[in-house]
């Protein structure tokens, strides 16, 4: 697997084993993982702390410069508002672990010159499956259902 792929993932079961849902996020610089993170709307009782949101929020200020040199690794298809703060800071690539369980806003952001890879990475099915499974009410909350 990716080792930036595996670095999300690896924040999703942080996440996970904190109580909270299991996606996770890293956003890469020049080859550098600047900032991590992992959906933290249960821990922090927070609306905005998908995955992507808490890693962008976790990488700190950056120039406009360095957000588009970047590439986000999310283990899950990015929902609209994440999808939102992606072209916000103008990020060219995304790096999906899987859209099967859940396929988020990936045509918008093609359609806005983001370049989307899905790895469809079995490991990040198999969480997310297992989750959806065990928690559906925590889960259609996260997705606005």
């Amino acid at each position: 697997m990716d080792p930036f792929l595996q670095a999300a993932l690896d924040q999703a079961k942080t996440g996970l084993a904190s109580g909270g849902i299991p996606i996770g996020s890293v956003l890469v610089c020049d080859g550098s993982i600047i900032g991590r993170g992992h959906n933290q709307r249960v821990q922090k009782g927070s609306v905005i702390h998908h995955g992507e949101m808490n890693c962008l929020e976790n990488a700190g200020r950056q120039r406009a410069s360095v957000y588009r040199r970047c590439t986000i690794y999310t283990t899950l298809s990015p929902c609209p508002m994440c999808s939102g703060a992606i072209l916000l800071y103008a990020i060219p690539r995304v790096v999906v672990g899987e859209n099967v369980t859940f396929l988020g806003a990936e045509d918008h952001l093609r359609a806005k010159g983001v370049a989307v890879e899905v790895a469809q990475n079995p490991e990040c099915i198999q969480l997310m499956r297992e989750f959806v499974t065990k928690n559906p009410q925590l889960w259609n909350e996260d997705i606005g259902v």
